[in-house]
């Protein structure tokens, strides 16, 4: 038997909440993100634990137990359980009555069974126990361990519950899938047949899974999947894909992590896409998108808005003209970030005053940016 483990199942916290469950004689699984990723050994960030026993019972229960209800969600089934200060979402087993491609009207069930049935993925389908014995009810394991990207039944059934799910399956086949083997040909026609959902989703969640796909190790393989389907042009038109792969090639060479912002950049995205981003990310974005299409060289950038964004543009530059790094990128960025403007108003006061101060000021600033940074104060006074 296929097992699963690792600390955030071993936690006492997660053992008392399952404990709380099964203890009274109820179904407690883990399910989804935290068991799939558990067996593919990558990070556990949430735990959302899956049961039989209905909102009011939970909450009974845990009270009983000494833990905090926090009722967040019991139309849905969902209650949030507070063991030694962490949250853990149980969440009744759940059908689905009725779907209009964003919410759902669920009844709650008995099994494992038909709570499985209603997911979106098959590899987000696996639940494990508090002893770590894995309950597989659709399959899921062999696709997770194919790196195979599988809807759940019909594909046009799953995604017209729920549209997100078109943007959903990208990004699951940019962290999870293996591009060598392509993608789910049922699941694409889905999609195709399903485009004209995606005009039902709000910004906010389309943003939201945009920036989940880009900050992928490489979604550049699924971005063109959403290019041939029709996706991208969906939810994003006027977007150019044809930078992307090259700048997914050139991060390494200044030891840039992936990044969903500068990924979108290369797509064209200025921040006034509409897609929710917060204050701080539209900035930037804006800046990206100024600053790659400025003539300000990399030294410049570097000293006016920090090492950082200097090499995100000079990736962003190269890969928008398909061309290699400048060889002295690192060493321009480099003496940029650290020059410092040798002069100070109180150098030329009381000589100049008013607005004259200020533009002497950035007259001697553009001399020295053009000399390279080389120019001392003495040379820029003199």
């Amino acid at each position: 038997m296929t097992r699963v483990s690792g600390d955030w199942l071993d936690a006492p916290a997660t053992q008392a909440v399952m404990a709380m469950l099964d203890g009274a004689g109820h179904a407690a699984y883990a399910v989804g993100g935290c068991v799939r990723n558990a067996l593919l050994g990558a990070p556990v960030a949430d735990v959302d634990i899956s049961t039989d026993a209905h909102p009011e019972r939970v909450i009974a229960l845990a009270r009983a137990a000494g833990l905090k209800p926090v009722p967040t969600g019991v139309e849905h089934g969902t209650v949030t359980v507070v063991a030694e200060g962490l949250g853990f979402e149980v969440t009744t087993f759940r059908a689905d009555v009725e779907t209009d491609g964003r919410h759902a009207v669920v009844r709650f069930s008995d099994t494992v069974e038909e709570d499985a049935a209603r997911r979106d993925f098959t590899m987000n389908a696996l639940y494990a126990d508090r002893h770590g014995r894995l309950i597989d009810p659709l399959g899921g394991l062999a696709d997770l361990q194919a790196r195979r990207v599988r809807f759940i039944g019909q594909p046009s059934d799953r995604i017209a519950e729920d549209y997100l799910r078109i943007l959903r399956f990208f990004r699951f086949a940019a962290w999870y899938g293996d591009p060598d083997q392509g993608f789910d040909a049922d699941a694409l026609d889905g999609i195709a047949r399903n485009l004209d959902g995606l005009e039902k989703l709000s910004r906010e969640r389309v943003g939201a899974e945009l920036r989940k796909l880009m900050a992928a190790p490489d979604p550049g393989p699924a971005v063109a999947v959403m290019v041939q389907v029709g996706v991208l042009r969906a939810v994003l038109p006027g977007a150019d894909p044809g930078a992307l792969g090259p700048l997914i090639a050139l991060e390494p060479a200044l030891n840039l992590p992936p990044d969903a912002l500068r990924r979108l950049a290369a797509l064209g995205c200025d921040g006034s896409e509409d897609l929710r981003h917060s204050k701080a990310d539209a900035r930037r974005l804006a800046l990206l998108h100024d600053a790659t299409g400025a003539p300000a060289g990399l030294a410049e950038l570097a000293w006016r808005h920090g090492a950082d964004t200097a090499r995100d543009v000079a990736v962003l530059r190269a890969a928008m003209l398909d061309q290699p790094l400048p060889t002295d990128a690192t060493e321009r960025i480099d003496r940029g970030a650290s020059a410092r403007f040798p002069v100070t108003a109180r150098d030329l006061m009381p000589t100049y005053e008013g607005p004259a101060l200020g533009q002497r000021l950035r007259e001697l600033e553009a001399r020295w940016i053009a000399s390279d940074f080389t120019l001392t104060r003495n040379d820029l006074l003199r």
